[in-house]
Formats: C-alpha cells, structure tokens, sequence
C-alpha cells in the first residue's frame, strides 16, 4: 500500500532507503526534544508540558507532510531561533505571558496559512534580497549562542562591561565544553546524530561522577499543560503586531530558504527554475505551527536539517513518516529530558549557533549597500537582545541606503516592512 501511495519506483527510491533516511533526518534533529523545553520554560512555560507538545506538534507536522505534500522527505519540529524569541525576547523582555505568546504564534500560523493559500506567496518569497535573509540567519545565530553562553555558565553579569568571563572552574561547564568540541569533531567526521550523541554522552558522565541527578529514562508522557492555553486577546492588540510579524518573517522565509535547500539536493526544481509542489510543503508547515500554538509550543517549521535524510536516499514522504514515528516515541523519555545539565544544553546551542552564522558567506560582501545591512542585523539581535529589533534595523537601513544612493526600483515589499519597523520603533 505505502508502494503505491508514496510511487517508490517513480521516485527512484523503496521502502528500506526511506526509512533509513527518516532515521538519518531524526537523528540529526532529536535534540529540539531536549532543547525547545529548556528554552521554553525559562519563558515560564511548564517543562514536562512543552515537551509533550513537541512531540505530538513534529509527529503530527511531520505526519501533514508525509500524505499531503507525499513527494517531499522533511522534517518538521518547532524552530530554534523561533522558540529563544518566545521565551527571552516576548516572555522574558516583553513581559507577556505563556498563553499570550502562544495566541501570538497561533496568529502567526493563521497568516502564513493563508499567504500559502494565495499568491503572494511567490511574491514574498522574491522579495526579500539574499543578503538581508543570510544576515538575519546569522544575527539568530549569535542570538542563539549569547543564550548558550549565559546558559552554559561561559559568561557573567558585571557592572562595568555588561558581560564577563564566566566561573571556568565549574565542572559542568568544562564538561559542556567537551560535548561542544566532540559535536564539533563528529561533525567533521560526519558522524550522524552528533549533537544528540554529544549531549547524551557528556551528561552521563555527568550523572556517573555525580555532578548531576539521573531522573530515569521512561514514564508516561508528561500531562498537555498548555493545550488551548492561548490567549487570543493579546495577540491581537497593537503592541503585539512587531511580534506577530517576527515570527511571521522568521517562519515564511526560513521554511522557504529550507526548501529551497531540500530541492536543490533532491533535484526538485525544474527546468523553469520552479520547485515543484512547494505550495504544498509550505502548506503543511503553517498548519503545522498552527496545531503546535494549539498543543502549547512554539512555532514549527521545516528543519534543513532533512538534507540529511535526502542525502541518505530519502525521495518521499514515507521519510517524514519515519520521522513521525520516532518523534512520537519520545515521548515516554521525559525523565532523560528532565536529568540533561544546563551547562551541556547550552553547549548544544552554541554549537546550533555555529550552523547558523557559517551562512555569511554568500553575503555580497563586495557590495556594501547590500552587506551593510546585513551585518548591522547580525549584530543588533545580540546586542539589543531582540530578533524583533534586528530585523527591523537591517530593513530600515536597507531602504536608507537604497534611497540615499538613488536606487528606488527595489520590490514594495522592503518598502512596506521598513515603514512598518519604523512605526513599530515610534509606538513602542
């Protein structure tokens, strides 16, 4: 049955090279079981509640695009980068509670439904130049790696410079930094699973030496702490509109970029340039963040991490199945979930910083019309502590610059998302 529906022969492929592939993609992104509660609930969410969501949210997002969008191998789960906004930029710095943050992600989920129902889709997509899409990618990877410093223990609060060295005689994080140098060599080894491994590995040695409590393996799913928590009433005030257009953004055009990636490796796109099916690959990743909102996590979106599966053979949704299946039975891992050391997640997110920084490389940096903007977006998420803020730099100065050297002939859409960042700088 799963022959004829997922067409194997038409996709050069079969059943045992899909479901390697599930499990090549579910290794290389098993780590938001453990990262995305860690996050979260430094926002105020509940732990066990958060990871159950995210188990049932990927299973399900996953589930969407194995037998909607059945021609593409992808796995879905909610986004790194996405979930620090939640919990330290609208939480944390915005002061606005769990249910309200989630009403604003469902929103979210609900206006990239219906932009991947219509048209401007496409126009979106074309719109946003290359160099501000790479220098917002890094700027949530230095975003990502202040967190994984501050949560690692490698830096310190001080009067005088903000930030210091942190205590480097603390065992957990000398440990940390081993679980960052082995992820980084079984990289290089092109060892799968290797942030999974390094996390798992380290915080046994952790447990046996006694640094850190061995809460067990298996129980029961935690309880669904946050299901149809939302709070809609919030989400659509005006002070929300620069975070409902954030993870908007973060979400539309990371799920493009991703897809744009996964199609070049899987030979999707055709002799018109056009990637064939993406409507219905962006279709399944907005229904996806919407049921996730419904559940209690943060927004979901396709992981370029599934670049793996399809190097490992993976052609259909049969490899989004797989991963399905195995997210699902995460579940029952909570305690594991609950006896990994902070200082060990952090070293996990500095290494995820890693991989979104190391993209800087395809920014024009000969042209610094177009790099300009691009680094001032890096360097402002960190230092102003907000996603929100360094993407409505990097676009109000994008379109200075491009009025300042007469070239006014840029798409409506930088036109249209400056005015807004600069309305959204004067209301707040």
């Amino acid at each position: 049955m799963l022959d004829k529906y997922f067409d194997y022969k038409k996709h050069k492929t079969n059943f045992e090279t899909e479901v390697i592939a599930g499990v090549s993609t579910f290794l290389t992104m098993a780590y938001i079981m453990f990262l995305n509660p860690v996050i979260l609930a430094d926002g105020g969410f509940d732990f066990g509640g958060v990871f159950t969501a995210t188990a049932l949210a990927t299973a399900l997002a996953c589930f969407i695009a194995a037998f909607y969008a059945k021609t593409w191998p992808v796995g879905l789960a909610p986004g790194m980068g996405i979930n620090a906004f939640i919990a330290y930029g609208v939480c944390l710095g915005m002061q606005y509670t769990p249910a309200e943050a989630l009403g604003a992600v469902l929103v979210a989920g609900v206006v990239f439904l219906i932009i991947s129902l219509t048209p401007i889709r496409a126009w979106l997509i074309n719109s946003i130049p290359k160099s501000l899409k790479l220098g917002i990618g890094a700027g949530i990877g230095l975003f990502l790696g202040v967190i994984g410093f501050e949560i690692m223990g490698l830096t310190a609060d001080h009067p005088v410079t903000l930030v210091t060295l942190g205590d480097l005689s603390n065992p957990l994080l000398l440990l940390g930094a081993g679980a960052f140098i082995s992820m980084i060599v079984m990289e290089k080894m092109k060892i799968k699973g290797n942030i999974i491994i390094g996390i798992v590995a380290f915080s046994a040695i952790a447990w046996v030496t006694g640094l850190a409590k061995f809460n067990g393996v298996v129980s029961s799913p935690p309880p669904m702490t946050h299901l149809f928590a939302f709070d809609l009433g919030a989400a659509l005030s005006a002070s929300m509109v620069t975070v409902i257009f954030t993870l908007f953004f973060i979400d539309f055009f990371d799920t493009a970029g991703t897809l744009t990636s996964v199609a070049n490796v899987s030979g999707k796109i055709g002799k018109d340039g056009k990637i064939q099916d993406i409507d219905k690959a962006m279709l399944s990743d907005s229904v996806g963040t919407v049921a996730g909102a419904v559940m209690g996590t943060s927004t979901v979106t396709t992981y370029v991490e599934s670049a793996a599966g399809v190097k490992a053979g993976g052609r259909t949704g049969m490899t989004s199945l797989v991963i399905g299946i195995l997210f699902l039975c995460c579940l029952f891992f909570s305690p594991l979930a609950t006896s990994l050391p902070k200082e060990i997640d952090g070293a996990a997110l500095i290494y995820i910083a890693t991989l979104f920084v190391r993209n800087i490389v395809d920014i024009e940096w000969d042209d610094i019309a177009e790099s300009g903007p691009a680094v001032l977006a890096m360097i402002a998420m960190p230092f102003t502590y907000s996603i929100s803020h360094g993407i409505a730099l990097a676009f109000i100065s994008y379109a200075a610059i491009k009025i300042c050297t007469g070239k006014t002939n840029i798409n409506p859409a930088i036109w249209v998302i400056a005015i807004a960042s600069v309305i959204s700088f004067w209301v707040a």
